[in-house]
């Protein structure tokens, strides 16, 4: 059995793939072979020469819709959909807008929907494909002052096993990552400074917080021949999971 990972010959879409998490997934695709769009609302400034970058709102279901097709005109097919874009800011329950939520859902499960349904033909003409939903711990725990996002994550959740069931038959295997604490452009932001940080992460089993290539490395295992039988999981990579004491230790809990 060859365990080494090769992409060559295959298509990607990493959604927020110009920075943080989302580049460094894209360059571990690119790295492994393959053809690796990424797509934003704003071109970068600069953006590692093995990326291809394209403009779109996925948001918005026909710019989705226009990404997917776009890059299998253009490179014949398409393998590998990664639903990484998503977040949000904090925001009470009792006073967010309908405005708030809604943008929120967009963002975090609807424009995984909509790349999904988009990818699948051109999957399913390719002999397959793999798509990987990037969740969150938010999703299978309470998420107070972020409420929506944790939404969103449950129900990306029960989407990818819903659709892991229902196109399995077409050769399309559909995953999720559960991200746990991650260190970010804002991790500052969230988790307080360094030494906050530090605490963060000796409330892990690990000891420590994720890094982005943590995340990249489930990713490429997954849309690689090695994980050609596994589909419908929800995959912790977290640190083993957090202890009852993390919310003291976040910033302004």
């Amino acid at each position: 059995m060859d365990l080494a990972i090769n992409l060559h010959g295959r298509v990607a879409i990493v959604t927020g793939g110009t920075r943080g998490l989302g580049l460094r997934i894209a360059l571990a695709l690119a790295l492994a072979g393959a053809t690796v769009i990424v797509c934003g609302r704003n071109t970068p400034e600069a953006l590692p020469e093995s990326l291809v970058f394209r403009s779109a709102d996925i948001r918005d279901p026909d710019q989705a819709k226009a990404l997917v097709d776009a890059v299998a005109a253009t490179y014949g097919r398409l393998d590998i959909l990664v639903n990484n874009a998503g977040g949000s800011p904090q925001a009470a329950a009792a006073t967010a807008s309908p405005r708030f939520f809604d943008a929120i859902l967009k963002l975090n499960l609807h424009a995984a929907m909509y790349l999904a349904q988009a990818a699948h033909a051109p999957m399913q003409q390719a002999g397959g494909g793999s798509i990987v939903n990037i969740a969150s711990v938010s999703g299978i725990r309470p998420s107070p002052m972020t409420a929506a996002y944790g939404a969103a994550k449950a129900g990306l959740l029960s989407l990818t096993q819903s659709l892991a069931q229902e196109w399995g038959p077409d050769g399309i295997r559909v995953n999720a990552i559960i991200v746990g604490l991650v260190q970010t452009e804002t991790a500052d932001e969230t988790y307080g400074n360094a030494a906050a940080q530090a605490a963060v992460g000796r409330s892990l089993p690990l000891q420590r917080m994720g890094r982005g290539d943590d995340i990249a490395g489930a990713v490429l295992w997954l849309c690689s021949d090695l994980a050609a039988w596994v589909s419908g999981a929800r995959i912790n990579v977290d640190g083993g999971g957090e202890r009852p004491s993390f919310l003291d230790l976040v910033k302004g809990n």
